[in-house]
């Protein structure tokens, strides 16, 4: 009598890989608060803490929080789209990463926020919509970021 026992292997599911999108949008968040605070102080200080009437005063740190906030649950949310799709490779995920970010340029900072910040009287309120051209930037940045990390853990997460 055979007393062979096959070894039990877990195959990684693609619900796990929400764990992979919040880190890599946390980290994108922050490379990109990164370049906001150099090139536009005030959307990180005023704009995104009066989001949620954290501002005035300026706050940095309430800024960069609520933004590492969205990134995580931005990220989650590519990560979802990222598993929807079937995509395996670093590169697609990574372009997918960056086509994300442009998307949320597109519709979260170019139109959802400036009418968010008027609802709630920010000082910081654009005019809507805001198609500005370093968002753009800082917002691939993000995509690039998260798409990049996405692709080095989600199989190791």
């Amino acid at each position: 009598m055979s007393t062979a026992t096959e070894a039990a292997t877990e195959e990684p599911h693609a619900n796990d890989s929400w764990q992979a999108g919040v880190v890599g949008g946390i980290l994108g968040a922050l490379a990109m608060g990164a370049l906001v605070v150099a090139m536009n102080e005030p959307t990180i200080t005023v704009a995104i803490p009066s989001l949620y009437a954290l501002a005035p005063p300026p706050s940095g740190a309430a800024g960069l929080f609520v933004h590492a906030s969205h990134g995580a649950v931005l990220g989650v949310a590519f990560a979802a789209i990222a598993g929807a799709l079937d995509l395996d490779s670093p590169g697609e995920q990574v372009g997918a990463g960056v086509a994300w970010g442009v998307l949320t340029w597109a519709v979260l900072a170019a139109l959802v926020m400036p009418l968010w910040l008027d609802a709630v009287g920010s000082p910081a309120s654009p005019p809507f919509p805001n198609f500005a051209v370093p968002s753009l930037l800082w917002h691939a940045v993000y995509g690039l970021v998260l798409g990049g990390v996405y692709a080095a853990t989600v199989d190791r997460i």
